[in-house]
């Protein structure tokens, strides 16, 4: 059974990948308010103390929970992540825009 988290619980935690390197924290978590379907965790990746970071929409489904080590892991590796698409945190992307939902999807290779 998967385990079921408030989304304030997730925001702020590390995100790390199957090699055990950091990848960022979840910055916000994006639902379509549509379904109600968690479509996107937000992670704030890169930078010193937050100054130089991006943000990058990682389809949820891309992101599974370790219960046993109590981390979030994306299993990418860290330069693929660096190249990805992202924004600032003063820009943000349309998330219901259908061509930047199909960009993500197809750079993780995520369902739609």
């Amino acid at each position: 059974m998967n385990p079921v988290l408030s989304a304030t619980s997730l925001i702020g935690d590390t995100v790390k990948n199957a090699q055990g390197e950091k990848l960022g924290t979840i910055k916000d978590i994006m639902i379509d308010t549509a379904d109600g379907r968690t479509e996107y965790a937000v992670l704030e990746f890169g930078g010193i103390m937050k100054i130089g970071s991006k943000l990058f929409a990682v389809p949820f489904d891309q992101i599974d929970v370790d219960t046993a080590n109590e981390q979030l892991v994306l299993n990418v590796p860290k330069e693929r992540l660096e190249s990805a698409p992202g924004f600032d945190k003063d820009n943000w992307p349309n998330f219901a825009d259908q061509g930047y939902r199909n960009e993500i999807s197809s750079y993780y290779g995520a369902r739609q």
